[in-house]
């Protein structure tokens, strides 16, 4: 007998693709979206088959994941978001929320939402996050892509 071995690829099939961007932070998460769009892109997921919503913040993505969801006909969801320190327990709670909300509808929807949100102490360290050095937008891209396979191989 021998172990059975399933993984997802970047290259699923005939996938549809949400993304959820928060305006806030937006010379970062455009950064983000431009990276998510390239690597779905390279993946052979044409224009077509993806759809962008922008909601005011990163608070608000859960409820705007959730509402893309129930509304469009998608495989799997890009959440992108970015949530700076500041001098208030605020980003505590934001990035709580957030968290607990993608989290919380990756469970209840069965579909594969990606968590590309930057939790960084300050500008600087969310702009590292898109530069040259990588894209967190691209890598969430890479991650939604590798579930959505993944869910295709379990489900058949």
């Amino acid at each position: 007998m021998s172990i059975t071995y399933i993984e997802g690829s970047t290259k699923p099939k005939d996938a549809k693709i949400g993304i959820v961007v928060s305006r806030w932070n937006s010379s970062i998460t455009e950064r983000m979206l431009e990276g998510a769009l390239k690597a779905l892109k390279g993946n052979g997921i044409i224009e077509e088959d993806i759809i962008v919503a922008r909601c005011p913040g990163s608070f608000e993505l859960p409820l705007a994941v959730q509402s893309m969801l129930d509304s469009k006909s998608v495989d799997g969801i890009i959440a992108l978001g970015v949530v700076i320190r500041g001098g208030t327990p605020h980003f505590e709670y934001v990035c709580d929320a957030v968290t607990r909300g993608i989290t919380d509808i990756n469970i209840r929807s069965k579909k594969p939402v990606a968590f590309g949100v930057l939790t960084t102490d300050d500008v600087k360290q969310a702009l590292e996050r898109v530069g040259e050095k990588g894209n967190k937008g691209g890598e969430a891209a890479l991650a939604v892509l590798e579930m959505i396979s993944l869910q295709q191989k379990l489900n058949h």
